[in-house]
C-alpha cells in the first residue's frame, strides 16, 4: 500500500464522516437558531428551553437519516474490504 492509497482512504473517510454527521448537525443547528431567535424576540432566557427541543430534534433526525447513514457506512466498509482483499 502506497502513501497515495492511504491518503485516498483518509480523504474518503473524511467525506463519509461529513455525509453521515452532516444532516444531524444541520438539524441541530437549525433548531438552535430558531430557538435562539424565539428567545431573542420574546426575551425569555430559559436555559432548558434550548436543550429539550434540540435533543428531540436530533433524535428524530437520527431516526429519519439512519437508513442513509447505514448505507453510506456499509458502502465505505465494502470499499475498504475490497481494497484489503485486492492487496493479497
Amino acid at each position: 500500500m502506497t502513501p497515495a492509497d492511504v491518503i485516498d482512504i483518509v480523504r474518503e473517510a473524511i467525506w463519509v464522516l461529513i455525509k453521515v454527521a452532516g444532516p444531524v448537525m444541520v438539524v441541530g443547528l437549525l433548531v438552535g437558531v430558531v430557538i435562539s431567535l424565539f428567545q431573542a424576540l420574546t426575551q425569555v432566557q430559559e436555559m432548558t428551553l434550548t436543550f429539550v427541543p434540540k435533543i428531540l430534534a436530533i433524535f428524530a433526525a437520527l431516526l429519519v437519516f439512519l437508513p442513509f447513514m447505514m448505507s453510506t457506512m456499509i458502502a465505505f466498509m465494502g470499499d475498504i474490504a475490497n481494497r484489503i482483499a485486492s492487496l493479497q
